[in-house]
């Protein structure tokens, strides 16, 4: 919710095909006008980096100082950080329009059930910190 619905969706899966039949440039050059990666795609990079340091940063705060902001923290983090994965397992091995509907339809609906499992957790349950601190304790 911080970073906005527009880092959820995957530009890159959405210029696939085009840049498949864009004639490839040389790497160490500038890209040649028009060829160039749009700001969408740049923007979700940026998030998808965002996201990983700050998971980064959550782990020791869950250890340091757990409690429910930290767990939602998680919860939103990981649900977000497992949603672009997926997405881009979708991208690379599911091919043809209706499979990539219904596998992206799928991975909504995943990230929303595992999301609300998560907060349920945190909710109802001792939450995502106190959960994994008692699994070190066995």
């Amino acid at each position: 919710a911080l970073l906005g619905s527009a880092l959820l969706r995957r530009p890159a899966a959405l210029g696939a095909a085009a840049a498949r039949c864009a004639p490839a440039r040389d790497s160490h050059g500038p890209p040649r006008q028009g060829h160039g990666r749009s700001k969408a795609a740049s923007l979700h990079w940026t998030g998808e980096r965002a996201v990983s340091v700050l998971l980064l940063g959550l782990l020791p705060a869950a250890y340091l100082c757990p409690g429910p902001a930290v767990d939602y923290s998680l919860a939103a983090a990981l649900t977000l950080h497992g949603h672009w994965g997926l997405g881009q397992v979708i991208t690379d091995y599911v091919h043809g329009d209706v499979p990539i509907k219904v596998a992206n339809t799928g991975l909504y609906i995943l990230s929303a059930l595992t999301f609300a499992g998560l907060c349920h957790f945190n909710y109802q349950d001792v939450g995502i910190c106190k959960a994994v601190a008692m699994l070190w304790s066995l």
